[in-house]
């Protein structure tokens, strides 16, 4: 199969259809498993108690909050360097989506920072950092609704994308850089994780049904946009016609 056919929207309609329903069931499953893990194999933690359990759910969410906005930055360069039909329809999608797991990282990182840290929030680099990049989303958002010109806006868009990918390397290693309350990476090292296997697993668990979710939503919402765009031509064709007719 030819790549020029897997970048038809027709196509790409057809595919994930078929696909959907798989995503939506590995999903749940994942959800089921990962949940039952969390809330009842899981031991509590020695310091944290009953509290680290927010962690199955924050964690996840913090890489797909970075994880999102690197597949927006994939796409954009998609849209200006390969002139892919469905990279503009791809970021666009996507943006609602990592806002969304950004909050979700922000507010469970607040619970869970009141009870270890003594404080809702603090202005450290990791946190700054994470907010920066909710508000980056939200900009984003807000730009391309601004557009009526969908190809004007998807390129405005992924040049700014592109500038703002700098800070998930900020965001990443911000607690190796500068000294902060967050703890640094305990899944993801040079040296292995050091989480003990009985968080480890759940927390794997989770962080798989939550990159599902993340797929299941982002091909949804790419096939909601293609037929929105697809509705809106045919109307600007009707208004054509029916100035033609009239003059």
């Amino acid at each position: 199969m030819q790549i020029v056919e897997l970048a038809n929207p027709t196509r790409f309609l057809s595919i994930s259809a078929r696909l959907m329903p798989v995503l939506i069931g590995a999903t749940a499953m994942c959800f089921v498993v990962g949940l039952y893990m969390a809330f009842f194999v899981a031991p509590p933690d020695y310091q944290q108690g009953e509290t680290v359990r927010i962690m199955f759910l924050h964690v996840p969410s913090a890489w797909l909050a970075m994880f999102c906005y690197t597949i927006m930055a994939l796409s954009a360069l998609g849209t200006l360097v390969w002139k892919h039909p469905l990279a503009d329809v791809s970021a666009k999608a996507a943006a609602p989506i990592g806002a969304v797991f950004t909050f979700l990282a922000l507010a469970t990182g607040s619970l869970w920072g009141k009870p270890m840290w003594g404080t809702w929030w603090v202005w450290d680099a990791r946190l700054t950092s994470v907010l920066v990049l909710f508000l980056m989303y939200l900009g984003l958002i807000a730009l391309w609704r601004s557009f009526d010109d969908q190809i004007a806006a998807g390129r405005l868009c992924a040049k700014l994308t592109l500038v703002g990918f700098i800070n998930i390397p900020i965001i990443k290693f911000s607690v190796d850089w500068w000294n902060t309350l967050h703890q640094p990476a305990s899944v993801v090292r040079l040296d292995g994780p050091t989480i003990h296997p009985s968080i480890l697993w759940p927390l794997l668990v989770m962080a798989l049904a939550f990159s599902l979710l993340f797929l299941v939503l982002h091909l949804a919402a790419m096939r909601t946009e293609i037929l929105r765009r697809r509705v809106d031509r045919l109307r600007r064709l009707a208004a054509d016609d029916r100035v033609q007719q009239g003059a």
